[in-house]
C-alpha cells in the first residue's frame, strides 16, 4: 500500500523558513502520474488547503492564503515531496498533512475528500 510520512515539521519564529518533507514508505508510486497536496489543521478550524502537484497534467495550485511563501518541489529518488516555507507567521501554526491519489479532477484537487493516500501529519508551530 502507499504509505505517506511527514517530517520537518517544528518550532519556529515569525519570518522564518521551514522546510517539509513527504515521503512514501510503501509500494512505489508514481507521482509524475499522480496529483500530491498539503493541507493544514488547526485546533478549532477544518482543514484547509495549502498547495497541489501534478506532473502529467502540470497542474500546480496555491491557496491564495500562502501563494507568495511557499514553494513544492520533487526529489524523484526517493520518491519524496518537499515543501518550502519562508516568512512564516503565526497564522501558519497548524499541523501538516500531505495527501496523494492516481487521478484527481482539477474541479476538486482542493477538496481533502479527493484524496485516500494521508500522513500522521507533522506539527509546525510559529512564534511571534
Amino acid at each position: 500500500q502507499v504509505q505517506l510520512r511527514e517530517s520537518g515539521g517544528g518550532p519556529v519564529q515569525a519570518g522564518g523558513s521551514l522546510r517539509l518533507s513527504c515521503a512514501n514508505f510503501g509500494r512505489s508510486f508514481m507521482y509524475r502520474h499522480s496529483v500530491v497536496a498539503w493541507f493544514r489543521w488547526a485546533p478549532g478550524k477544518e482543514r484547509e488547503f495549502v498547495v497541489a502537484i501534478s506532473r502529467s497534467t502540470g497542474l500546480l495550485r496555491y491557496a491564495d492564503s500562502v501563494k507568495d511563501r511557499i514553494t513544492i518541489s520533487r526529489d524523484n529518488a526517493t520518491n519524496t515531496v518537499f515543501l518550502q516555507m519562508n516568512s512564516l507567521e503565526p497564522e501558519d501554526t497548524a499541523i501538516y498533512y500531505c495527501a496523494a491519489d492516481e487521478a484527481v479532477s482539477r474541479l476538486t484537487v482542493t477538496m481533502a475528500r479527493s484524496y485516500k493516500y494521508w500522513g500522521q501529519g507533522t506539527q509546525v508551530t510559529v512564534s511571534s
